[in-house]
This record gives C-alpha cells, structure tokens and sequence, in this order.
C-alpha cells in the first residue's frame, strides 16, 4: 500500500513541477495537441465515411429488404467507430511519446537537472531514438494486446468480469502507461526494454500507483494532453528513486538490435 502511495504522490509530484516551469510545459503540450488533432481528424473521417466503407465490404447485403439492410450496416458502422475510438484511445500515448521524443527527453533533463545530480543523456542521434522509441512502444502495445484480450474474454464471466476484471483491468492499463512514461528517463540511461520492465516489475505498486490513474484520465484523451508532461516529469522523478533504490548495479544495456521477447518477464498482475 505503501508504494501505491508514493506513486500517486510522484503523478502529483509531475504535476506541480511542470506546473512551477511554464516554459517547459508550455513547448510540451505541443506534442499532444499535435496527436489530439490528427487523432480526432481521423475520427471525424471515419464518422464521415464510415458508412460508405461499411457498404463497401458489405456488397452481400446489397439485396436485403429494409428494415435489415439499414440495421446491420448500422450495426457495423458503430462497432467500427467504437473500435477506432478504443485504438485511439490504447494509443494515444505511444503515438504522443513518439512524436514529443525531443520536447519530453528535454523535459527529463530539465527535471534531472533542476533536481540535482547527473543529467543522462543517450549520446545517440535522434533518428536512433526514434526508432528505439517506436521498436520498444510497439512490443509494449503487443504486450498489452494480449492483456486485453485475456481479460476481454474474463468479461463474460458472471460477476467477476463485471466488477473484478474492469478493475484489473485499469491496473494492467497502469502498468503499462507506466513503462511508457518512464522509457523516457531510463532510454536516455541506456537501459533497454527488457531491463525497464524488470525493474518496474520489482516495484509493481509503484508502478500501479503512478499508472493507474492515469489510465483513467486518459479515457479521454483532450485530458491526457494537458496531463502528458506532468506526467513525463512525475516518471523521470520516479526513475529516480528506483535507480537510487537498487540492490545492486545498474542493469546493463543489452545490444541495441537484441529482441528482448525470449525469456523477458511478463508484466501486469502476476510475479
């Protein structure tokens, strides 16, 4: 209970830091706005169009009598809105880190800095980044994928799928928002996914705390571009803490191109 505290109190602590630097958050809302407008472009497309696309792959259905005709092309045409409204959601994050990866790695080294001590930095160009960046939130997405298709299918279990498993479910979500957020600090300290995951795995209920209710908040996603920085701020205080908190050394970067899928940890709700 202890580590759920102090992870919400480190989301809260990102909070005020950005909110005591106004330049800093100010050049890190544009990262988020960017995302937010391609996003609901997107949406508004879909929204426009859909229909049409429905039809489209539909042709089987071109012959049906009304009122059946209109009612399964409806059908249809809300579950693609909804599913597109749910990828956007689940990827709302990535896509913003990705593009905000030089506004929130400056971001994290300004906390580093104002906060005293090294200021790490990755010594590699920022094409290099980026694909690091998008290789490691791409396996997180894919992790988190079956995740959600685990407890989806836990959904239709009587009771527990209609309170346990949206619960699990948030902190699963958490979690996972949580390796996202702090990849910013720890990339720039060279340590690669399968070490990140390890270690946020030693401190689950620091991740959780931290994460999960962000999960929340960003279900709406207009509310994750004003949270965004403060919450890189808040994972680069907590990478702190669990670089200053290890047993031993630092773990070691592996090499730049090994896939970290064999034998890496499964994260979420299970040691």
């Amino acid at each position: 209970m202890r580590d759920l505290g102090a992870g919400f109190g480190y989301l809260m602590k990102g909070q005020r830091w950005v909110a005591q630097h106004g330049k800093q958050y100010g050049w890190s809302l544009l990262p988020g706005l960017i995302t937010l407008v391609l996003y609901a472009a997107a949406l508004v497309c879909l929204a426009v169009w859909g229909s049409d696309f429905i039809s489209w792959v539909t042709p089987f259905a071109d012959d049906w009598s009304s009122p059946w005709l209109g009612l399964f092309r409806g059908f249809l045409a809300v579950v693609l809105f909804a599913l597109a409204l749910l990828l956007a959601v689940l990827t709302f994050t990535a896509v913003t880190l990705l593009i905000g990866q030089p506004f929130y790695e400056s971001l994290s080294e300004e906390v580093d800095r104002a906060e005293g001590g090294d200021v790490p930095e990755s010594g590699l160009p920022l094409w290099r980044d980026l694909w690091i960046s998008a290789r490691d939130s791409l396996r997180i997405l894919l992790r988190a994928a079956l995740w959600g298709v685990l407890l989806f299918a836990l959904g239709f279990v009587p009771f527990v799928g209609q309170t346990v498993i949206p619960v699990l479910g948030f902190f699963v979500t958490g979690f996972f928002l949580t390796e996202e957020l702090t990849s910013v600090a720890l990339q720039r300290r060279g340590v690669e996914l399968r070490d990140r995951l390890a270690l946020l795995r030693s401190r689950k209920g620091l991740a959780w705390g931290f994460g999960a209710p962000l999960a929340v908040a960003f279900l709406v996603p207009f509310v994750a571009v004003f949270l965004m920085p403060g919450a890189v701020a808040g994972a680069t205080l907590m990478v702190r803490e669990l670089e200053g908190g290890q047993a031993g050394p630092p773990p070691h970067p592996h090499a730049a191109g090994e896939d970290d899928a064999a034998g890496a940890p499964r994260p979420g709700v299970t040691s």
